[in-house]
């Protein structure tokens, strides 16, 4: 095919002058319309790959997927394509189609001969099916997935179950990146108890020495409202408490969602919404008597706020 190039150099021929430099895309030669010389030769084309390895058929991008931590192999393992057919898309013969079906099954154990490739296959595999179950993010998969490297590095997933470290690590990440995520909740998600995922997470917390940011109470505040149908008003009344009560260090030390349930239950008496103690508390996931001890705090922070006020 030839066409007229849109190169940055002189469209016309420094010879002669007249004819248009022209490309020829088969054979990757730059030439003169009129007389004929070649300019350049083996061109190199940016256009896109007739042929896609990747698992969107419909793209012609020429490289390939990037590399992620979240797969075992990193992304950059090979695979025998099952399509069947051969580079001029031709359909394989019967034998030859038995061979490939067979190299195929080799190729796909041999990516994970060790059991350490195993155990690291099946966890990320884990991570994956959480991933859409709880509706975390994929900042939240791969710092989980990195914690996870790690442990193996650390040898503490020998003698352990692989569920209970994938728990402990989706835990972790959530703690790290500030996702509101419980530990009744990801024990719930992955059907083991609450107290083996804290076990768990107690000991990569002490082997792998892990800094964990203080959690925001206010981040609570939306998921709890969301789970008990409380209105926007009750959340943002609720958001000012907190805030008030972060200022002057009432919230230190204090469990996350359980102060921001006993925010929220304050705020449904302010604005007249009726909701029970207990409904709160099923939304949270916290006892009443919790909830009933951070509202005692928070009276008297909002009552001396209501004083200086009208003093």
């Amino acid at each position: 095919m030839l066409h007229v190039s849109d190169t940055t150099v002189d469209s016309r021929c420094k010879y002669c002058v007249k004819g248009k430099i022209l490309t020829d895309d088969s054979t990757g030669e730059l030439f003169c319309g009129n007389c004929g010389r070649v300019m350049t030769d083996k061109v190199e084309d940016m256009g896109a790959e007739w042929r896609s390895f990747s698992n969107d058929q419909g793209s012609r991008a020429r490289a390939g997927a990037g590399t992620s931590i979240t797969m075992h192999d990193m992304g950059l393992s090979t695979i025998i394509d099952a399509s069947n057919k051969d580079s001029a898309g031709k359909p394989l013969s019967a034998n030859m189609k038995s061979s490939i079906e067979r190299l195929r099954t080799w190729d796909s154990r041999t990516q994970a001969a060790s059991s350490a490739d195993r155990n690291l296959r099946q966890a990320l595999n884990e991570m994956d099916k959480l991933k859409g179950k709880m509706g975390l993010t994929d900042a939240v998969i791969e710092k989980a997935a990195y914690i996870y490297r790690k442990a193996m590095e650390k040898k503490l997933v020998r003698g352990r179950s692989i569920q209970g470290l994938v728990a402990a690590c989706l835990y972790a990440s959530c703690r790290n990146t500030e996702t509101p995520r419980t530990l009744d909740d990801i024990s719930e998600s992955i059907n083991i108890r609450r107290k083996d995922v804290a076990r768990c997470y107690r000991l990569i917390y002490r082997e792998l020495e892990l800094q964990m940011p203080v959690v925001d109470p206010v981040k609570g505040v939306a998921r709890i409202a969301s789970e008990a149908g409380l209105k926007e008003k009750t959340k943002r009344r609720a958001v000012v408490i907190l805030n008030q009560a972060k200022e002057i260090g009432l919230v230190a030390g204090k469990d996350p969602m359980g102060i921001a349930a006993a925010a929220l239950y304050l705020a449904c008496i302010e604005t007249d919404e009726q909701k029970s103690q207990k409904e709160i508390s099923n939304a949270s996931g916290v006892t009443e008597v919790t909830i009933r001890n951070r509202c005692a705090g928070l009276r008297e922070m909002i009552k001396g706020n209501s004083d200086t006020k009208s003093a």
